[in-house]
């Protein structure tokens, strides 16, 4: 299992002349507790099913573990989530030096923006694209699962 180390930011900028790919993501939760969660996912015509551990103290890492596994399993999975299935296209962006993914989400989520950038250790120094705006690292709010729940088009405005 690999120890994931990531920080998110919203996303308040024209990133779209960086992306260089582009993938309709479709994801749902088996389990979505604190402590655990169990997603199956559809990336483009792949699948796979994701377990991740608790996140650490500041919402920077935690453990997963991925596998990847046959669309038509995916599918079928699908139909056994929890209610609230997240969709959204994810978009690649490289920029000094590491790789930003950064989600326009739709459906009951539509109107939120993300970037996520996975690091090599807490650490680590990254320059900061112009579009990016506030960190939300260790927001749960954020945490997929959450919006899965709770969507962003229920959020009173003060909270956006």
């Amino acid at each position: 299992m690999a120890l994931e180390i990531e920080r998110k930011f919203r996303v308040e900028g024209d990133f779209l002349p960086d992306v260089y790919q582009s993938d309709r993501i479709v994801q749902g939760y088996l389990c979505s507790y604190p402590d655990r969660t169990v997603r199956v996912r559809i990336r483009g015509e792949k699948g796979y099913l994701t377990v991740k551990g608790p996140s650490d103290a500041y919402g920077w890492s935690r453990y997963e573990f991925e596998q990847e596994i046959p669309l038509s399993d995916a599918e079928e999975m699908l139909r056994l989530c929890e209610p609230g299935v997240i969709d959204k296209v994810r978009h690649l962006v490289n920029y000094g030096g590491h790789l930003w993914e950064v989600d326009i989400f739709h459906g009951e989520n539509e109107g939120l923006v993300m970037a996520e950038i996975e690091l090599a250790s807490r650490n680590e120094d990254f320059e900061r694209p112009a579009w990016l705006g506030k960190e939300v690292t260790g927001d749960r709010r954020y945490y997929n699962a959450m919006l899965s729940k709770e969507p962003y088009r229920l959020w009173s405005h003060e909270l956006k």
